[in-house]
């Protein structure tokens, strides 16, 4: 935020909107509801930090100054970074967060008619939603009609507070309750119609009727908590079909969804791990379990938006936890998040399920502790994957074998693993097909090569070309090439202050980083002539640096700080997962973001 304000849509957030949200935040509810304060003194409260791993509370908390300090891991900041942080958003998302959370209106400048006009609508439709997810909600606790309702969620272990925190609720039967009820609320049939929660009749000239009747409903909602769509369950066995969504629409977009999103974030963001379940009450029971880091992909269709959400949410190497029905959908489904999650930083494991039962069912029969075990033992998903071909193998037949090979070479490739895994994963294969570990070697090589040449041998890793264009790491660091390029000298002088091994992850970009170092200046000379990638390389970001215009040192220096972040968030994984002290790392993590912070506060005030 600047003093010239935030951008929004069309326009932008007003700096006095900032400094009202500011003034409006109770910073001791705020943080409460991380960790448990206690009262140190006047404006003074310590407890656990939420960062890192303590015993002895060294996390301080200033509420009168909307501001925290951690003395052990040096994490700081005001209400918007602790949002920020903890919740897995930017700062535009922590500002609209805390402005709706202690009841501020945001005010935007600069915004024409007509995209004041769509918000105004939008907010309609929200507010619409909104009051009909309280309605199905009550409906639900006091009717005599939904008593066999919460008998069945009550059978499936469900408390009234889980049931509450979703705002799980039931649809009456009658046709006309949520029509009447928004009517004289002074909603039109139009936006009933537009939000889906009435449709037309075929007949009866063209009537109106509720489109939810008689169902359970499960309120989807977006990440910051608002509903835009629902998911409703039948209660009959002839009531078809059995589960009945919202259609896309202005606000739902089923791609896009994710259950329980708005709830799992602040954890999973905290945690780097983010759990994938198929149904609504698979979220619900995970959660009453304590295991708040779990999502629906409402089915078992997982998409590239709902892929890309979840990355931005578990961060750089985060893990996707994938704990779907062991059933033959369910497993397609993990093949499928494997193929979208190739060409991302996201680690992907599978959390084993007994056959024929989802995580809710586990749950019922094992209890909470079984699936956090289960959860606990999760494998890597090349494992799995590698686990699935041999169980279908034949190894006792040279035809079979080879089928076997022909599948595991491009398995092997789907999923980037090291350490332990490199020798684990041939030493299995080769017991398992009763081959020697230099034969497997050898017949994977010649699997590969046939693959590459035929153009076929089914799922095979996306070149890395294109896997640039989509990794949000990858096009950090081309975009830091690209300005050393458009700025010589100040490009000169930034690539000698990295090290490309440490601060970029791209090999095809370390091998241009290295080129580069010397001869900003004539980037292109130098290139061996046998060396194609290279050269296909060096052109494109040459390219990209004729087109860039206008650029300036400071915005170099920037996505060199976001390079220098990157590599310290990668060092303090790897800290967390080692057991080591990361305390140093992220102080100096924190230092670097202080200075971005500091740039885009510039560039701001410059519009």
């Amino acid at each position: 935020m600047s003093v010239g304000g935030t951008r929004v849509g069309g326009g932008r957030y007003t700096a006095d909107s900032r400094d009202r949200v500011r003034d409006a935040v109770d910073m001791l509810a705020l943080v409460s509801a991380r960790t448990e304060l206690r009262r140190a003194g006047v404006d003074s409260y310590f407890g656990l930090c939420p960062f890192h791993q303590e015993r002895t509370p060294s996390f301080h908390v200033r509420p009168d100054e909307k501001h925290y300090h951690c003395f052990g891991c040096q994490a700081s900041g005001d209400p918007f970074t602790f949002v920020m942080e903890t919740e897995g958003l930017d700062f535009k998302g922590a500002l609209e967060a805390l402005a709706g959370r202690f009841g501020v209106q945001l005010e935007t400048e600069q915004e024409d008619p007509a995209a004041a006009s769509r918000r105004e609508r939008r907010d309609r439709l929200q507010t619409l939603l909104g009051r009909a997810a309280a309605y199905y909600s009550r409906y639900l606790d006091e009717s005599t009609e939904a008593a066999p309702a919460r008998q069945y969620l009550r059978d499936r272990g469900f408390s009234d507070e889980t049931l509450k925190t979703f705002r799980v609720g039931y649809a009456p039967s009658a046709w006309d309750r949520i029509l009447l009820a928004s009517r004289q609320a002074g909603f039109t049939e139009e936006e009933l119609l537009a939000v889906g929660l009435a449709q037309r009749s075929k007949t009866s000239r063209g009537r109106i009727y509720d489109r939810f009747r008689e169902r359970i409903m499960f309120p989807a909602t977006d990440a910051r908590g608002r509903v835009v769509g629902f998911g409703a369950r039948a209660m009959r066995d002839n009531q078809l079909p059995k589960y009945l969504n919202t259609s896309d629409g202005e606000l739902y977009h089923k791609r896009g969804i994710l259950f329980g999103i708005d709830l799992a974030r602040p954890a999973a963001a905290k945690a780097a791990r983010m759990i994938l379940v198929e149904g609504y009450t698979d979220v619900l029971a995970l959660h009453q379990a304590g295991l708040t880091n779990a999502v629906a992909i409402m089915g078992t269709s997982l998409t590239e938006e709902q892929v890309s959400e979840l990355e931005r949410i578990v961060g750089v190497d985060g893990a996707l936890e994938l704990c779907l029905d062991a059933d033959r959908a369910g497993q397609q489904a993990m093949l499928r998040a494997a193929q979208l999650a190739e060409g991302r930083r996201l680690r992907l494991r599978v959390v084993p399920l007994p056959e024929g039962m989802d995580p809710a069912e586990l749950i019922q029969r094992e209890g909470g502790d079984g699936l956090r075990e289960r959860v606990a033992a999760s494998a890597p998903f090349v494992v799995f994957h590698v686990e699935r071909i041999l169980d279908r193998a034949d190894p006792n037949s040279a035809e079979g074998r080879d089928r076997a090979i022909a599948e595991l070479a491009p398995a092997l490739k789907l999923d980037a693993y090291a350490g332990g895994l490199r020798e684990e994963l041939p030493r299995k294969i080769s017991n398992r097909l009763g081959l020697s570990e230099g034969r497997l070697a050898a017949l994977l090589s010649a699997a590969e090569s046939r693959a590459a040449g035929s153009g076929s041998a089914g799922p095979r890793p996306r070149a890395p070309a294109a896997a640039e264009l989509t990794d949000p790491v990858a096009r950090t660091e081309r975009a830091f090439l690209v300005l050393c390029i458009a700025l010589p000298d100040a490009g000169r002088r930034a690539l000698q202050s990295i090290d490309p091994d440490q601060h970029l992850t791209s090999d095809r970009l370390r091998r241009a980083a290295r080129h580069l170092a010397g001869q900003t200046e004539m980037p292109l000379s130098g290139l061996a002539p046998d060396d194609e990638e290279l050269a296909r390389v060096m052109a494109d970001l040459v390219a990209r640096a004729g087109r860039a215009g206008h650029v300036t040192v400071e915005q170099l220096e920037q996505q060199r700080l976001l390079l220098q972040r990157a590599r310290l968030e990668r060092a303090i994984r790897r800290a967390r997962e080692e057991g080591a002290p990361s305390v140093e790392l992220a102080r100096e993590r924190e230092q670097v973001t202080g200075e971005i912070h500091a740039i885009e506060a510039r560039a701001e005030r410059a519009l």
